[in-house]
């Protein structure tokens, strides 16, 4: 099995459709016996469930996702665990156990701005994180 988590400085990046890196992790009877991180190449929004698809991903863990992103990630077949937010590899290791809190129906709901400030809560007030 493989996951996936939107990556950035250890932590779940908030917006999928701008994530820079994926930490793609390699996993064997439940526990984890490998990891990377990937670069997504400049590719945003629907256009990265290709790039899962094509390292092989079984699931994503991620912040905020819009609607479009979450069709091509389910025509690819790939679970999603979205409305995640913290450590990905505590992520990881909660998912594995059975015990990952998320929200299945966060969404981006915004495309008209950019993302980019969420350590300093930047998208927050812009709806990225499901239920606000």
């Amino acid at each position: 099995m493989r996951i996936a988590v939107t990556y950035e400085n250890g932590q779940i990046f908030q917006h999928f459709g701008h994530t820079e890196q994926f930490k793609v992790y390699d996993v064997e009877n439940r526990a984890v016996t490998g990891s990377q991180v990937v670069d997504t190449n400049g590719q945003g929004h629907g256009a990265l469930a290709g790039v899962l698809r094509d390292l092989g991903v079984d699931a994503l863990i991620c912040g905020g996702i819009g609607g479009g992103a979450r069709t091509a990630l389910e025509s690819a077949g790939i679970q999603l665990y979205g409305g995640v937010t913290g450590g990905a590899d505590d992520a990881v290791a909660a998912l594995l156990g059975g015990g990952l809190a998320y929200n299945p129906e966060a969404r981006c709901t915004h495309h008209s701005h950019s993302c980019g400030g969420h350590e300093a809560g930047g998208c927050q007030e812009h709806g990225c994180h499901g239920g606000e």
